[in-house]
């Protein structure tokens, strides 16, 4: 239209369009020889970007070349060959022009009568999902943004499906190496902290059955409604894959939804050793895939599949009076009675084209491909004298470190490893992540690139091996960035005041570096509390979250009927539930703690040690160890 001010006739568009992808056909063929990361201040990048809108028109040309100087180069590639942090993502060129393609056309793929094709490719897309599943045919899902949306739609389903509106009365599970997006949708979809139990997991880092059943029961027994459990088909910190036959098993005995989040190892099923790892995953109620992981999709595209595909349209479908346009056809689907979303993308071209283009065999390929390379990783790993393999290679992920010096403690092995994650991420060559393991902060390596060879994999551990860093002798403040945050909720007025020297607190091996300052803060919220023999101070499975020290007397920790342990003067406890797991979720009581005699104890609330923990490395670390050790000695 001649006034149009927005319009752009045939000819301009084609070139802006082959100038667009010259850009991008470009800077994918020199990834590779550019850094892996590249960053850049807050202040560095106002200087470049930061300006008010334009009033008039500039040239297109010209505003690529701005885009290619001041905006892409800040970026971590994680489409590079050596970007082994995090979850890589390296999409392919026919799925992008997929994205091009649902862009340019605008289509809203909530409703069936707008975009029939497009809900029609979204339905085989998610026949493709749900046959390579294992599913029935009564089974359903819907295209999302990514992993934690679908981990969010599924709670959601789940609580409509069993419970219906918000009850304080329903209870959720999960093991403490789920990811951290459940603890953000269980936050605001409304569950309180005491309605998300987070459970220890077993030497292989998945869910203990028989401490999930005990915690199922003890619940049922509290007058709770146990409802939903979390299992995980490849965690991110280990790739760790639950029980799930035995998961399927108890929840199908309990009358509870088992849910899998496997938006990292799900799609692994389409290869050999892959089924082998994921046998069960057919049984759960729902399942989170994730395209952009090992389907290698561009950012943004999840999935979520419910087994008893009634129930998700249940939970989402609403048809207010401005939305009552339908053709009558029972048969179609309207994508947003299925989700979050009313107005909604078609995110099924591009897997559809890129699938199509390929074929399946390709990703099989490239699946086997990044597992070939983790095990070579590993053995590359267990022959150098100068690593440490911490966690064996388990669907493209495994865990090593730096070895330290023949005498180094190891919070010292811990800085040293930590100070060349930071170093790799400053030079930019590699970029490796972090994680916690057993209280130890190692280095993650996850293969899942498909444009990552076997010489990029050993040019990282080489770059970890003979990188010349140091640790640093003063830790420091572990995360001081958030240490107002976790201070401004430390203000809990106690009554009685304990008589409790900072000499008192040093002499516990966990807290015998704090500072003067530390430890004045920290006694200044503990409160002296008196226990008759035989009195319970914890009960497992309860939701309590105070660390307690031992002043006098004696206690006897169970677990189950028998005796675990015992605590004597000097003696700390409830560190296991104090440890926060996200947003205020954590461990509940693991064990009965019983005055065996009469006991004198010192209370402190749980946000008190988490701020020393965030002051302090030495602190943290050590009380992780010391809740890991009494995890695994049960």
């Amino acid at each position: 239209m001649a006034d149009d001010p927005l319009a752009v006739d045939a000819d301009e568009m084609r070139r802006m369009g082959y100038a667009v992808v010259d850009l991008l056909v470009r800077r994918i063929a020199e990834l590779g020889d550019g850094p892996v990361l590249r960053t850049a201040t807050p202040a560095e990048m106002a200087a470049r970007l930061n300006e008010p809108a334009p009033t008039a028109a500039h040239d297109f040309g010209g505003l690529l070349d701005r885009l290619d100087r001041d905006v892409l180069p800040f970026v971590g590639h994680f489409d590079h060959p050596r970007f082994f942090g995090y979850i890589p993502g390296a999409g392919t060129w026919p799925a992008a022009l997929g994205d091009l393609i649902a862009s340019a056309t605008n289509i809203d793929s909530g409703a069936w009568r707008e975009s029939a094709g497009p809900s029609q490719l979204e339905l085989t897309v998610l026949e493709w999902f749900r046959d390579w599943i294992g599913y029935p045919p009564e089974a359903a899902g819907i295209l999302v943004s990514g992993g934690s949306a679908a981990n969010l739609t599924a709670i959601a389903c789940a609580r409509e499906a069993i419970v219906g509106p918000m009850s304080a009365r329903i209870v959720a599970y999960a093991g403490d190496q789920t990811h951290s997006s459940l603890a953000r949708a269980a936050r605001h979809l409304g569950f309180r902290p005491d309605q998300v139990r987070i459970l220890p997991t077993d030497e292989r880092f998945r869910i203990r059955v028989d401490d999930l059943a005990a915690a199922i029961d003890a619940d049922a027994g509290a007058g709770r409604l146990p409802f939903l459990v979390i299992a995980n088909a490849g965690t991110t910190s280990t790739g760790a894959v639950d029980d799930l036959v035995e998961l399927s098993r108890l929840c199908r005995e309990r009358g509870i939804w088992l849910h899998v989040d496997g938006a990292y190892g799900a799609f692994a099923v389409l290869t050999e050793r892959g089924r082998e790892a994921l046998v069960g995953l057919e049984l759960a109620d729902s399942i989170t895939l994730d395209p952009h992981k090992w389907l290698a999709m561009p950012f943004e595209v999840g999935c979520l599949l419910v087994r008893d595909g009634v129930q998700l349209e249940r939970a989402f479908e609403l048809h207010p009076e401005y939305l009552r346009e339908r053709s009558g056809d029972h048969r179609e689907v309207n994508f947003a009675d299925r989700g979050l979303q009313l107005t909604r993308a078609s995110r099924a071209i591009k897997i559809w084209l890129a699938i199509q283009t390929f074929g399946l065999d390709a990703f099989r390929r490239s699946i086997d491909r990044a597992i070939d390379l983790t095990l070579g990783a590993q053995r590359q790993i267990e022959a150098d004298d100068r690593l440490e393999l911490v966690t064996g290679a388990s669907l493209g992920v495994l865990t090593f470190r730096r070895r330290g010096g023949r005498n180094d403690p190891d919070d010292r092995v811990d800085r040293l490893n930590e100070r060349i994650v930071a170093s790799l991420a400053v030079d930019g060559d590699v970029l490796l992540t972090s994680t916690l393991i057993a209280g130890r902060y190692v280095i993650r390596l996850c293969v899942l690139n498909h444009t990552s060879g076997r010489a990029d994999v050993e040019h990282a551990l080489e770059r970890v091996a003979s990188a010349d860093v140091a640790p640093s002798d003063d830790p420091g403040p572990a995360h001081p960035a958030e240490r107002g945050a976790i201070q401004a909720g430390v203000g809990i007025d106690w009554l009685a005041a304990p008589e409790m020297s900072v000499d008192d607190l040093r002499a516990m091996p966990a807290f015998a570096a704090v500072t003067d300052d530390q430890a004045a803060r920290f006694l200044a919220t503990g409160r002296e509390e008196s226990y008759a023999a035989g009195d319970a101070i914890t009960e497992r499975w309860a939701a309590g979250r105070t660390f307690y020290v031992v002043r006098s007397g004696r206690l006897a920790v169970r677990v189950a009927d028998r005796d675990a342990n015992a605590l004597g003067p000097g003696d700390h406890l409830g560190e296991i539930a104090a440890i926060d797991w996200g947003r205020d979720f954590s461990y509940g009581r693991t064990a009965t703690v019983v005055a065996t005699e009469s006991s004198r104890l010192v209370a402190f609330p749980a946000a008190a040690l988490r701020e020393l923990m965030l002051d302090s490395h030495s602190v943290e670390r050590a009380i992780r160890r010391i809740a890991v050790a009494r995890l695994n000695a049960r």
